[in-house]
């Protein structure tokens, strides 16, 4: 194929993932097992992939549930993890919880029993201060988590740079305009050292964008829902974890680092200036 053909090609599965895919999706509740969450899967399917999200500052699972909705409707099943919601929420504990529900997902059977997750084929997906809780996470399951996502990653205490250092797992990192100079996110941070990782920048996404619905957040500063946000973080993620947990070529271009993605450029973390405390503290004080 071209490279032209390849663009095309590239870019229409890009608009196609923006949609609702064409499975029939079913919701349940992680909570018959002991875990606050819900889960969504398609109406049928032996050894499917699966991934477990985990939700940013002040929200919970149900601020995601178009989300999780929408991979369920591509043939992924997503869980999402709804602990941790409280102001001074933990990553280590909602790493934990994530993996529990890895565990949930990849060990019983779902819907009537006609529904399975092959277990190699997990992986971990988190925005803001959950995308640092599932850094922690695929760091605790190195030999099960097959891939990981974070969109717009804040900091968290204790850092998550720590344990992406070690991460060899592939991970896919999305910024936002003027994020990489802000004090709450990590995202640059996280991509120098998160060796198998690529840090795209989404210029016309908001980063809190992909919540539903009004949040808590806002009284603080924090941005509501962006519908087109929402979409293109969802068209990333969707294609990312079909290649790489499921295992389909056609969308490979998602997790290639040398492909230019539809509104989603690659960044080079140390490219331009360093991205330092003192630089962000200096953009802060700026008009």
């Amino acid at each position: 194929m071209g490279y032209g053909h390849r663009v095309a090609s590239t870019k229409k599965l890009f608009g196609a993932l923006t949609r609702r895919g064409p499975q029939r999706v079913m919701r349940g509740d992680l909570g018959f097992a002991g875990l606050p969450g819900v889960v969504y899967t398609p109406a049928e399917g032996k050894n499917l992939p699966a991934v477990v999200f985990a939700h940013d500052w002040i929200t919970s699972a149900h601020r995601y549930h178009a989300t999780l909705e929408h991979l369920a409707s591509w043939g992924i099943v997503a869980a999402g993890v709804d602990t941790e919601i409280g102001f001074a929420p933990s990553a280590l504990n909602l790493a934990y919880d994530m993996g529990t529900a890895l565990d949930i997902i990849a060990g019983v059977r779902l819907g009537t029993g006609d529904i399975s997750v092959h277990p190699e084929k997990l992986g971990v997906a988190g925005h803001g201060f959950g995308a640092s809780a599932a850094v922690f996470a695929a760091a605790g399951m190195p030999s099960r988590v097959k891939a990981a996502f974070a969109a717009y990653p804040t900091v968290s205490s204790p850092p998550a740079e720590q344990p992406a250092a070690t991460l060899t797992v592939p991970g896919l990192i999305l910024t936002a305009p003027g994020d990489p100079m802000t004090l709450r996110s990590n995202a640059v941070e996280l991509a120098r050292v998160w060796k198998t990782a690529t840090l795209r920048s989404t210029p016309k996404a908001k980063s809190g964008g992909l919540v539903e619905g009004r949040r808590l957040g806002r009284v603080v500063g924090l941005p509501g829902a962006d519908k087109s946000s929402q979409k293109t973080v969802r068209a990333l993620m969707t294609g990312y974890l079909l290649h790489l947990l499921a295992g389909d070529k056609q969308y490979r271009d998602f997790a290639d680092a040398e492909v230019e993605l539809p509104k989603a450029p690659v960044m080079d973390p140390f490219a331009d200036d360093p991205v330092d405390l003192e630089n962000k503290v200096v953009a802060l004080l700026k008009p």
